[in-house]
This record gives structure tokens, sequence and C-alpha cells, in this order.
């Protein structure tokens, strides 16, 4: 059945992820997510939420993160294609205010491993987007945290300059604007962030 291939990024514990796809006349099946697959390649977290969001050209959704319950992350793309985006908000980290830009369509079937600490982010190049993400907590509202998409500090090359954005996140702060005690804390003996 399904192998799973996995291939490491710039920023420590981001990680490309890409499952068999057998394909005839009919279409295609690929095995997204196997727990024992998932641990063997070092991710050994449990999902608690699966998320999905349809967007339009143009969208741009992000830079979010979870301060009080962190979420890691599982990102696929159903249908379209995305330019998505992790920074690295972990103090300490040897990537701290790094990024990582890469595209993911429902052609190529590849999925993004963002963990804790980061902040995620994309826009759409496809005429319409599905996104689907696992999540391993629950959503706090109370505990939204965000970086402003554009900070010129993060230079993330976004293929849009005047992105559809939500009122929240056009106000999002600069990554040094954010009091400290907001950003998660590199723990890599412990194999992720504290907050």
């Amino acid at each position: 059945m399904a192998g799973l291939q996995c291939n490491a990024t710039a920023i420590p514990g981001v990680l490309l992820l890409s499952a068999d796809v057998y394909g005839d006349e009919r279409g295609y099946f690929r095995e997204v997510y196997r727990r024992d697959r998932y641990a063997a390649v070092g991710i050994p977290d449990e999902f608690v939420q699966d998320n999905q969001s349809h967007s339009v050209r143009g969208v741009l959704r992000g830079l979010h993160y979870q301060i009080r319950r962190p979420q890691a992350k599982l990102v696929g793309v159903v249908r379209g294609a995305i330019f998505d985006v992790v920074v690295d908000l972990r103090r300490g980290s040897p990537a701290f205010g790094r990024h990582v830009a890469l595209e993911l369509t429902d052609a190529e079937h590849r999925l993004l491993f963002v963990p804790t600490g980061c902040a995620h982010g994309f826009c759409v190049l496809s005429p319409e987007a599905d996104v689907l993400y696992k999540c391993t907590d629950f959503y706090d509202p109370g505990g939204e945290g965000g970086v402003l998409w554009s900070d010129p500090a993060l230079a993330i090359p976004w293929p849009i300059a005047a992105p559809l954005l939500s009122p929240k996140d056009r106000s999002h702060p600069r990554l040094a604007d954010i009091p400290l005690h907001l950003l998660p804390v590199w723990t890599p003996a412990a194999g992720g962030p504290a907050i």
C-alpha cells in the first residue's frame, strides 16, 4: 500500500510530505493520513480537528497562529493551487523570523506539516481553491495571534500585490511589534515549543 515520502525544509520541523497516488481511467486514490506512517517520519502528533476553507483567486489568509492552545497543522489542497507560507515564531529557534514558501496544488497531492510555534498563511493562485487542514488542538478564538502578511522584515515573496484580506488579517502587527510573551519558545529537546 501507499508509502510516505518526507522532505525537510529550511525551518526545523516544517516538513513537505507526499504519499503514493494510484490512478487509472476512473480517477485516483491516495492515503492522506495514516498515524503509524506519520509517526515513523517524526510526526507523532494526534490530530483533533479538521478544517476546510474555500477561497477565490486573490484571497490571502494569514499569517495565523494560536497563543494559548498551539496547533500543529497538516495542510493540503483538495482543489486548486495556493502559495503557502510558514513563518517560524519560536524565540530561540535557529530559524526565528524566517519563512518557507511553496506552491501546493491538487495535482501534486503534497502536504505541508506546520509545527506548533509557527505562523501559517496562504494566497490563492487558481480561480478557486479548497484547502483542508488537520489541527492538533481545538481552535481557541480568544487565543488567536497573527503577523502582518506584508511585514517587510519577513521578505515573503507573495505572488500578489493587492490581496483580498479580512479586516483581521489586514490589521495584524509586524513580528517586531508582537510582545515577546505572546511568542512561543523554541524547545528542541522536548520536541516542540513551549508557550
